[in-house]
């Protein structure tokens, strides 16, 4: 039997061409797959949330494996910094929408597979509305405040979870399903404080990493619609590539938590950007003590020659990548000790990649009792777009 009560009561209406069965024969000799089980994979129906570096493998193999309806959920657009990981995007679609992309390739793999798009961001407006048709939702999402919602709509909705999330060499995977186990909650109660966890953005990662941890969400759906095998509820997988080994963290339920504990306090789908503490830079920044400078206004100050500092907070390796001319190096790690180079009295305007370490630079200054300070809006990103393209990004 499924794990899932849904796909046990349709599944015996399923049937398949001729061409199906033999797409599918591999599964079908297999003893504990069978017929039975390649019904109920076309009869199952998933949610994914993202087709980046975690929903490439995980749409591509579900694709091939027969599921029956894949609803896929966003709405970003083909870049070139995606396709070193994003595998289910081709160059040819570069500036495409992703859901495009992924659609034309899923197509490609196996057309009997209905794919269901949501070119839209997921909110706390249409989660519900989207997830209640779907027996399982597989979270491929790299944001707090996105994961958070994930999680408390499956737990309102009755919904296993299947997790995995990714950074520079390493990875790990889980299925939540509140009915049966723990809920993201119980592993993470409260989110980090903003800017202290990098996105892959700002941090990096390699390429290959998202396959296996895609492929890790890609089997644990497979298990809980065919309903074989152990999942990984209640187990926190953790991979490390560098090191080449897995890792099993044991996970309980927290009777505390929030939503689903026995005293829960969530009843709804809240604000998850409040609750990540995320709010707009502009405002951010006010409260912070700093201002912030578009790279047009950057650039005509240093064309008009204004006297200030301009300061890159990125690491050695990245500066060898890209420069803004006139910037002077001092990565954000070692900003801290080498404070003492800077000169208070002076206007200084600090950049990084896409602005978020040079906020955190900012607030570091601010702090030490720097005033005339200013962040980059866009970092050397925007610098690339909107002013110089030789500048190369990455």
């Amino acid at each position: 039997m499924s794990y899932l009560p849904n796909i046990n009561e349709r599944f015996a209406q399923v049937t398949f061409t001729n061409d199906e069965t033999k797409r599918y024969g591999r599964h079908l000799i297999m003893p504990e797959v069978t017929l039975q089980g390649q019904q109920k994979l076309k009869a199952a129906r998933v949610l994914t949330i993202g087709s980046g570096g975690l929903g490439s493998p995980l749409l591509a193999y579900l694709t091939a494996a027969g599921i029956g309806k894949i609803g896929l959920v966003d709405f970003d657009t083909v870049d070139y910094s995606n396709l070193h990981r994003q595998i289910i995007h081709k160059t040819k679609n570069v500036g495409k929408p992703k859901i495009l992309s992924a659609i034309e390739t899923m197509k490609d793999i196996n057309p009997y597979v209905q794919v269901q798009p949501y070119e839209v961001a997921f909110t706390s407006e249409n989660a519900l509305e989207i997830i209640k048709d779907y027996d399982v939702v597989v979270d491929g999402t790299d944001n707090f405040p996105t994961r958070y919602l994930v999680n408390d709509a499956c737990v309102l909705t009755g919904k296993p979870n299947v997790y995995g999330s990714i950074f520079r060499f390493e990875g790990q995977a889980t299925v939540f399903w509140a009915d049966k186990g723990p809920c993201y909650r119980c592993l993470y109660p409260e989110p980090p404080e903003p800017g202290m966890v990098p996105s892959c953005a700002e941090g990096g990662v390699l390429g290959v990493l998202p396959g296996i941890i895609g492929v890790i969400q890609a089997i644990e759906t497979v298990k809980l619609i065919i309903g074989i095998g152990d999942t990984l509820i209640g187990r926190l997988l953790l991979f490390d590539a560098l090191k080449m080994k897995f890792r099993e963290l044991k996970l309980r339920k927290d009777p505390k938590c929030p939503i689903c504990g026995p005293n829960k306090t969530i009843h709804q789908l809240i604000d998850y950007e409040q609750f990540c503490g995320i709010t707009p830079p502009s405002i951010a920044q006010k409260s912070n003590g700093f201002g912030e400078i578009t790279v047009r206004e950057l650039k005509r100050a240093l064309d008009s020659g204004q006297d200030f500092d301009l300061i890159d907070v990125r690491e050695t390796h990245e500066a060898e990548i890209a420069r803004i001319p006139n910037a002077r190096l001092i990565p954000l790690g070692a900003l801290p000790k080498r404070i003492h180079e800077l000169d208070s009295s002076r206007e200084i305007v600090i950049h990084c990649k896409v602005g978020a370490r040079s906020a955190k630079a900012c607030k570091l200054l601010y702090d030490s009792g720097f005033r005339k300070l200013k962040n980059v809006a866009g970092g050397i990103d925007a610098w690339s777009a909107e002013i110089d393209p030789t500048v190369p990004t990455y």
